[in-house]
């Protein structure tokens, strides 16, 4: 039996975070969110704020995912623009999504909410690789 040897950190691709099917889901998880985000603003206030809102909030958190992350994470770039640590990371992601399924919620699209909570769940489950690596940086 060959035992290989762990691949470097810098370059290393993990298997379940990166296969094109997950990538797809969590892109379209990032869009969903966005939605989310962008429809509760709206419905938050009236008059002019509401356009504000609509598109201040999901612009604050879209600059908020891509401005802070891992620098050489495969499911990215590899660039980061602001380098933090890969837990800071994994809470910006899930607060990403938490707050998103939160204001499904709080619209009152409670099925709508939890469906999007559970496949975030199962995409991170699934993801477990790039959990673990995230955690490692």
């Amino acid at each position: 039996m060959k035992v290989l040897p762990p691949p470097p950190a810098s370059g290393y691709k993990y298997i379940m975070g990166s296969n094109p099917i997950n990538l797809a889901i969590r892109f379209l998880l990032e869009l969903i969110a966005l939605a989310s985000i962008g429809l509760w603003g709206w419905e938050l206030s009236n008059g002019i704020m509401k356009y504000i809102l609509a598109i201040g909030l999901p612009v604050i958190a879209g600059t908020v995912w891509g401005t802070f992350a891992v620098p050489n994470d495969p499911s990215r770039s590899g660039k980061a623009p602001v380098a933090v640590h890969g837990a800071i990371r994994l809470v910006i992601e899930l607060s990403f999504f938490y707050f998103a399924t939160w204001a499904l919620y709080d619209l009152g699209y409670t099925k709508l909410s939890w469906i999007v909570g559970v496949v975030v769940i199962i995409h991170y489950l699934i993801s477990y690789d790039r959990i673990y690596w995230l955690l490692k940086q």
